[in-house]
This record gives structure tokens, C-alpha cells and sequence, in this order.
């Protein structure tokens, strides 16, 4: 939650608690309410001043954590996950059915708000895991089945929609050592997360990239961790992070792969000079990645190294650096080491400065 000068951090816990503290260089806990209903996920919404949990049921609340509103009684799972839509919607991942609701504030010298669904979409087959936002007028939702739709955020309409992403990856990207297996396709999408041009999806353990004008995959990364994926986030830079069951946390990078051409590859350094034949085998691979679209890759440019146990959320503040929580019941702060370096330096500038120690030592004659 982004207040007038300072940020804030929600946090809430499977003790149905929330806590609100103030993000700087280090965490300081502002308030802390137990709200006596079972959370499974927060949404902050900025532009209505509100914040909305939801688990078994909708609640809104304001920043001093009064309930606003609420809505629903959901059983089994309750709500999975929720997204911020225009005209002061929000959509709701219940089951197999993303239901949407308008929220509404109350009449002059009331506290409360409303809350009523006006739609519920059924295009999914199965229990949807996951939503994000792509842009103002796009969101996507992804299932336990592998199914990703994009979705038109101000007409509810679909978009695209795409049935098993992890079909781009052929028996030739399987490593030698697990080729002895049963090859189990792994296929329910854990989260997503999007830079407005891709989508980025995690399915079990690999993570796959989406191009939204092509339709395409154009990389992926085949076991980016060694379990489940938990969380995604776009970082600036074309940069990704995600954290895993495994306690791991790693940053990526979307590079963009030279231009393939379907021609003869020739064979090593003897084939320049005439001596050799073209490989058949390098120009099948060429081919084979011309046709499936992939023409970027994700390369691993960080590893976070630091918790003991599940990762299960980060954040990333400009200012701040990358806040990780873990079932170790830590919440660490990162920071970017270069920028740190660099920032501490013109602090170190800056006081000498102040202090009239910072002056020529030497002269030159």
C-alpha cells in the first residue's frame, strides 16, 4: 500500500493476522490486527484507498482496518487469487468460475461500501490457480489443468486462449539422466506475471514465456527450480524473479536469440575452409526452433540464497530492493549490491562535503 510519502507492506499469515509496516531500510511494524477470517490473498486498491482480502469470503477494509464490506460465503477452496479490473471491479478465481464484482462507496456519511457480482465466467475445465494483470485493458487467469486465458479486462470477453504451453518442449530437452523415467507432462500453472508485452507463466516447476502479439511461446526454461514455483514478478531491466518450495529465489533475464534461418549450419572450424560437410543434425535444431517460435531465451543472473524454507511471496520496491517471506517465518530485505555500493559512496561524498574535509590534498607544479 502506497501512502504520500512513505510505502507500507501488508503481510498476513495463516494465524489470521495482518500486519502493516512501514518499508525503508529496515521493516517497522505500524499496526497489527487480527481479523479473525481465513486469508488466502491480498489486493490493494490504490486508486478507491482500500485494501481487500479474500479467503472465504470478500471483505474490504480501510486503512485503519475497519470492514468497509463483504461479500460471500465460499466453501472448499474458497478464493484463490484476485485482480484489480476497471470501473472499480475486481476478479475473483472461485473453483472453476471467475466471478466479477463492483465495488461501491457509500452514500455521504456512511462508512460502508458495496459489494455485488455481475458476472460469472465458466470457460475454464478446471480449478483456477492464478490472475494478473497485463495492462489496463488485459488480464489473464491460468488453471491446475494448463489452461492460460487472456481476457479483455473491460468486457469480460476472452481473448486467447491456450490449452498446455509446456507442448514446446520435445523429448530432446529431457537430460540424460532422467530419460530412464516415465516422462510425466507437467502442466498445472502455479502463477503468472506480465511486463505488458509478455505474459510469464509458471507451470509446476519450468517457466514459460508468452508473447501476447504473436500468440506464441517464445522461451521457456525447462525446471527453473527444483519445486514448485510459488511466486513471479517482473523486475526492471526485462528482468524476472520467482521463488520456489525448494527456499530458493532467482532472478532471470529475457535475452532476445540471434534471427534463426532455416539454411545448412556448417560443420566447425574446418568447414571455412572448405574441408568438412554441413551437419544435418545443427540444421535440424535450427529449424526445429524456427518453427516452435522460440527466439529468446531466460538466463539465470541471480540466485537468492538465504531462506530455509518454502518461499512463498517477494515484493520488489524501487527504492528498496526485493522483500522475500518464507515459511521460515523470515521476511529478509535485498538489496542490489552495485547500486548500494554506489549510493553509500555519494553519501560518503556528501558528508565529507558537509563536514569541509572534502579538498585537494595535493597540487600540481
Amino acid at each position: 500500500m502506497h501512502g504520500e510519502r512513505v510505502d507500507l507492506m501488508l503481510t498476513a499469515s495463516s494465524d489470521r493476522t495482518v500486519i502493516v509496516s512501514l518499508c525503508c531500510d529496515v521493516f517497522i511494524p505500524q499496526k497489527s490486527q487480527s481479523i479473525g477470517c481465513r486469508l488466502q490473498n491480498l489486493i490493494v486498491l490504490q486508486s478507491l484507498d482500500v485494501w481487500l482480502s479474500g479467503g472465504g469470503e470478500i471483505r474490504i477494509w480501510s486503512r485503519d482496518f475497519k470492514v468497509l464490506g463483504e461479500i460471500g460465503s465460499f466453501s472448499d477452496g474458497g478464493i484463490a487469487a484476485l485482480v484489480e479490473l476497471p470501473k472499480n471491479c475486481v476478479a475473483a478465481a472461485v473453483g472453476r468460475d471467475l466471478r466479477i464484482y463492483k465495488l461501491g462507496a457509500g452514500a455521504a456519511g456512511s462508512a460502508k461500501w458495496s459489494i455485488s457480482e455481475v458476472r460469472c465466467l465458466s470457460t475454464h475445465q478446471d480449478v483456477i490457480r492464478t490472475l494478473a494483470n497485463v495492462n489496463e485493458v488485459t488480464f489473464v487467469s491460468g488453471s491446475h489443468a494448463g489452461e492460460l486465458i487472456v481476457w479483455d479486462a473491460l468486457d469480460w470477453s476472452v481473448q486467447a486462449f491456450e490449452r498446455n504451453l509446456s507442448h514446446v518442449a520435445s523429448p530432446q530437452d529431457v537430460t540424460p539422466e532422467n530419460k530412464l523415467l516415465p516422462l510425466q507432462e507437467e502442466v498445472s500453472i502455479q502463477c503468472i506475471s506480465s511486463d505488458g508485452e509478455c505474459v510469464f507463466v509458471a507451470v509446476c516447476r519450468s517457466i514459460y514465456v508468452y508473447n501476447l502479439q504473436t500468440k506464441r511461446v517464445i522461451a521457456y526454461q525447462k525446471n527453473a527450480h527444483d519445486s514448485d514455483i510459488q511466486h513471479m514478478a517482473t523486475l526492471p531491466n526485462r528482468q524476472l524473479g520467482s521463488c520456489s518450495e525448494d527456499g530458493s529465489v532467482r532472478i532471470w533475464e529475457l535475452r532476445s536469440k540471434p534471427q534463426f534461418q532455416a539454411e545448412s549450419v556448417p560443420a566447425g572450424f574446418f568447414s571455412m575452409w572448405g574441408f568438412g560437410k554441413p551437419s544435418k543434425q545443427s540444421n535440424h535444431t535450427v529449424k526445429r526452433a524456427a518453427e516452435n517460435g522460440i527466439i529468446a531465451s531466460l538466463e539465470l543472473i541471480g540466485d537468492l540464497i538465504g531462506h530455509s524454507s518454502s518461499v512463498q511471496m517477494f515484493l520488489y520496491f524501487q527504492d528498496h530492493g526485493l522483500v522475500t517471506c518464507s515459511a521460515d517465518h523470515l521476511i529478509i530485505l535485498w538489496k542490489e549490491g552495485k547500486r548500494e555500493s554506489r549510493l553509500r559512496s555519494l553519501m560518503l561524498f556528501q558528508k565529507l562535503e558537509q563536514n569541509g574535509d572534502l579538498q585537494a590534498r595535493f597540487s600540481l607544479h
